[in-house]
């Protein structure tokens, strides 16, 4: 049986799309709270320490991937068609829920990573004593 490496391309630019779309879904209030619910529960037993089948080389973690990308999957499926529409509009718009989300993170990471250098570089500077202090 050969290997269709188009369709194993298409699945993995795939998935993060559809992680996207269900991170902007999961948080849009229209969306009811079972299908919500679902996704949470199948990424808890994901991160969760009870493994099932973890003693089979490789198997072990295919069933978590395959379990988290089928939840994903369902959960978007679940949602009300005009959510899910108007969400990847917004994604391919570069405008969603998820593209806010992630500046907000990468600004609010880069200004701490500007204040820990700062702050380290403040340290490797050698201390100025002032005149008033040599005098005390």
């Amino acid at each position: 049986m050969p290997v269709n490496f188009a369709r194993i391309r298409d699945f993995l630019f795939e998935v993060p799309r559809q992680a996207q779309i269900a991170y902007c879904l999961l948080r849009d209030e229209r969306v009811p709270a079972a299908p919500k619910a679902a996704l949470l529960t199948a990424l808890g037993v994901i991160v969760s320490p009870l493994d099932f089948p973890a003693w089979v080389p490789v198997l072990g973690e295919l069933d978590m991937l395959a379990l988290g990308v089928l939840a994903v999957k369902v959960f978007v499926e679940a949602c009300p068609d005009e959510l899910v529409r108007e969400h990847r509009g917004a994604l391919e718009k570069g405008d969603s829920l998820f593209d806010r989300d992630f500046r907000a993170a990468l600004s609010a990471a880069r200004e701490g990573a500007g204040g820990f250098v700062a702050r380290w570089r403040g340290r490797r500077r050698p201390r100025v004593v002032s005149e008033r202090e040599e005098s005390a």
